[in-house]
């Protein structure tokens, strides 16, 4: 239909302007054949470059997509990662923390095992020392016993080594009358006996005590002994007097005490009993 309104459109130019030859006719008519052509094949290429747009733009509407969401993820991997850093930065603090802690048991467990150390050396110390004062002892004990053996079998003493303590014990029947404070004569052969064999061990001291039993001093010694304390004290003091004026044991080494009736080794409810607790007790004890 265009191509028709082309001819009429040359044709009447022609007509209008005169005569046309044939030859030129005809090229006029070539041109407009070329002319339809390049217009039906620009035609093609609108259509082809109108698809190709519209691919075009539905790609880049992909793409635009496509971008947002990488946008989108991108903003949460920054997030991930400003959160990632923070619990870094936390573990590390927490880390460091730990490593400081570790360090500080470390050390407390060094000082933990120095002390136990120097504890153990000291226990070791103490132990050797102790086991060295119980032999030492132990052969004052065994030598007590040998040089009073004929005064223990014949019940005039006893020598008991309690905890480390040596103790010699003398019934107040062997020393004593009842009621009184001077010593027998079978007492101070006893007594001397026992001061000889106490000299020869100058590193102690003697603790010597009177003990009585519960029964209290009758009216007659009232005056004189007004308690138990009393007759107990002065029992031990006469037995101090004997040893350092007899036996010639000094003065620094001795003490005298009176424990009345309060320190019984057996029942007062027996006579047996009563007479084991009226006693002189000698104590062996370190001299300071």
């Amino acid at each position: 239909m265009r191509r028709a309104i082309i001819i009429l459109i040359v044709t009447i130019a022609a007509l209008l302007s005169g005569c046309v030859s044939k030859n030129t006719h005809q090229q006029k008519l070539n041109e407009i054949d070329l002319l339809s052509q390049d217009i039906d094949n620009l035609k093609e290429s609108k259509a082809d470059l109108n698809k190709d747009k519209i691919e075009l733009q539905e790609n880049l509407s992909k793409l635009n997509g496509r971008l947002v969401a990488s946008l989108q993820q991108n903003s949460k991997l920054q997030r991930d990662l400003l959160a990632a850093n923070a619990n870094q930065e936390r573990q590390e603090g927490n880390l460091s923390k730990h490593q400081q802690q570790l360090s500080d048991l470390q050390q407390t467990n060094e000082q933990l095992l120095t002390t136990v150390e120097e504890l153990n050396y000291s226990l070791e110390k103490e132990k050797i020392a102790k086991e060295a004062r119980l032999a030492k002892i132990k052969n004052t004990y065994d030598q007590l016993v040998g040089a009073l053996e004929s005064e223990i079998k014949r019940g005039e003493l006893t020598i008991s080594n309690l905890e480390g303590q040596l103790s010699v014990n003398l019934l107040n029947q062997i020393l004593f009358d009842s009621g009184e404070t001077a010593i027998k004569k079978e007492g101070k052969k006893v007594l001397k006996s026992l001061g000889d064999v106490l000299g020869k061990f100058p590193d102690k001291a003697l603790q010597i005590a009177g003990h009585t039993d519960n029964v209290q001093i009758s009216a007659s010694l009232k005056e004189t002994y007004p308690s138990n304390w009393e007759l107990s004290t002065a029992r031990a003091t006469s037995v101090v007097h004997f040893l350092q004026q007899q036996v010639g044991l000094p003065g620094e080494r001795m003490i005298a005490a009176g424990y009345s009736e309060y320190r019984p080794i057996a029942s007062n409810d027996t006579i047996e009993g009563k007479a084991e607790n009226r006693r002189i007790q000698i104590l062996l004890v370190p001299l300071k």
